[in-house]
Parts: structure tokens; C-alpha cells; sequence
């Protein structure tokens, strides 16, 4: 099993910055895809970006340009950095790891980030 515990998250003005972290936990585990998900009230959530064991990312069009995902597989850690960030940034951001060979993804319990002058 696996366990992810984000943080990083607070209030901050337009175009302000935060970087959010994640680390993942547990018995012996080998983690392939992760990143990062988030829901504001009202909304579907949606997949902010995604990088791979190897460092292959995919963004949300919607934070391209603004937001960098990147990892250290030796501190089983996945960061956020958010530069410019948007009233419509706020919602709460959730960490999410996938294993070699489980079809379940795993979940952090989330951090808001909150974004109003």
C-alpha cells in the first residue's frame, strides 16, 4: 500500500506562486505515472499534469505555460510549481500515483490553494 500526503498549499494574489509537494509512503512499491488533480466547487474535476518515471509531462491546456510538474524517485516525490496563478486556479489540488502492475490509483487527501486578491 501506498500512501501521499501533499502540501504546500495556502492563499496567495494574482498572479502570485506556490509550489506544492507530494510524497508517497508505504511497504516496497514502484511507482510509474503521477501528478496532479484538481476540483473547485461546482466543477468536474480535472487532471492538471501528469509526469512519468522517466519525466515525460502532459499538461492541462488550461495551466500550460504557467504550471511545472516534476519528481525525485529517490525522495518518491512529486512537486507543483504554479507561477501566475489565476482566481480560476482555486480548487483543491490532489496528488495521485499509479504502481507497475495495480490498476488502482492512489490519492492523496489534498491541499487547497486558494487564489483571491
Amino acid at each position: 500500500q501506498v500512501q501521499l500526503v501533499e502540501s504546500g498549499g495556502g492563499l496567495v494574489q494574482p498572479g502570485g506562486s506556490l509550489r506544492l509537494s507530494c510524497v508517497a509512503s508505504g511497504t516496497s512499491f514502484s511507482i510509474n505515472n503521477m501528478g496532479w488533480y484538481r476540483q473547485a466547487p461546482g466543477k468536474q474535476r480535472e487532471l492538471v499534469a501528469t509526469i512519468s518515471r522517466g519525466g515525460s509531462t502532459n499538461y492541462a491546456d488550461s495551466v500550460k505555460g504557467r504550471f511545472t510538474v516534476s519528481r525525485d524517485n529517490a525522495k518518491n516525490t512529486v512537486y507543483l510549481q504554479m507561477n501566475s496563478l489565476k482566481p480560476e486556479d482555486t480548487a483543491v489540488y490532489s496528488c495521485y500515483a499509479n504502481l507497475y502492475y495495480q490498476v488502482n490509483t492512489y490519492w492523496g487527501q489534498g491541499t487547497q490553494v486558494t487564489v483571491s486578491s
